[in-house]
């Protein structure tokens, strides 16, 4: 009798504290944003019926009333003051600086311990409102409408625009790439919300791009006798290929951590899909 009643009082405490160890987990998880991602432009649409913005060289960020999240669900540490008059509902946009200081803004931006000057330089550039009625047209004035309200310095909507077709989207891209831009983006102006990766959103480059995960460092040779000579990295369809090109100095005697996810650029794709010409572009950072 008494050894049944050890055996049931240790039963209890293990499911206790099993339970409390699920419930510590469970409180601890993240939330990942269920976000609108871009497929790649293809010249038979009609532009007419997109909107089109500039593709920032920022870091994504999604607000959900309380902080700003990456698109892994990590937070942003900003500092009070650039969150203070934000408001409850939800916003996606980019962490953005300027043209051509994408690692700044990274480094500014992943510190725990926001430093307030830095900060200073960044602004939240609006592109989305999450889970929003109307058409991604509607949203987009709702949205002008809300940072003309909050009149938030560093809140601001990026600027949308219409052109007639691809003939005029080509001009603008050749524009922003030769003023130090990245690309282009099209979003279909008649679309509802809706998140996943879908053709109501489309990223338009003078070079296509991807991500891949570094799996092994390939030695070099000549002159990069002791430094890095590629890295061998696999794609979300789990094909392996080598990249050898886009490295600086720097980069090639501290390469991308093996594990570290990278994004690089690349001119179309072999009949087996590899990508044509894949260069080295930048690490992608854990945010």
């Amino acid at each position: 009798m008494g050894n049944d009643l050890i055996s049931t009082i240790l039963k209890i405490a293990f499911y206790s504290l099993f339970s409390l160890l699920i419930f510590t987990i469970d409180s601890n998880a993240k939330s990942i944003p269920e976000l609108l991602l871009a497929k790649t432009y293809k010249k038979s649409i009609d532009v007419s019926e997109y909107l089109v913005s500039e593709k920032l060289d920022g870091v994504r960020a999604y607000w959900d009333g309380k902080q700003l999240l990456s698109r892994q669900g990590n937070p942003f540490h900003a500092p009070a003051w650039f969150i203070k008059d934000f408001p409850q509902q939800a916003l996606d946009g980019e962490l953005w600086i300027e043209r051509n200081h994408f690692q700044q803004t990274v480094s500014t931006v992943q510190k725990k311990q926001a430093i307030d000057q830095e900060w200073r330089q960044i602004s939240y550039q609006l592109f989305e409102l999450p889970q929003a009625m109307g058409t991604f047209q509607q949203r987009i004035e709702a949205m002008q409408r809300l940072v003309k309200d909050l009149s938030i310095p560093h809140l601001k909507v990026i600027k949308q625009y219409h052109l007639k077709n691809s003939a005029e989207l080509m001009k603008k891209l050749d524009s922003v790439v030769a003023q130090g831009g990245e690309g282009l983006m099209l979003h279909r102006a008649d679309a509802l919300y809706q998140s996943g990766r879908s053709e109501v959103l489309l990223k338009v480059k003078k070079y296509q791009d991807a991500e891949a995960k570094v799996i092994q460092y390939l030695a070099g040779k000549g002159k990069f006798a002791t430094l890095l000579g590629a890295l061998l990295v696999e794609d979300e369809n789990g094909l392996r290929f080598k990249i050898g090109t886009g490295f600086s100095l720097k980069q090639r005697q501290n390469p991308p951590a093996i594990g570290s996810i990278i994004t690089y650029q690349y001119f179309g794709r072999t009949q087996k899909g590899l990508p044509r010409f894949a260069s080295f572009l930048r690490v992608r950072e854990p945010l």
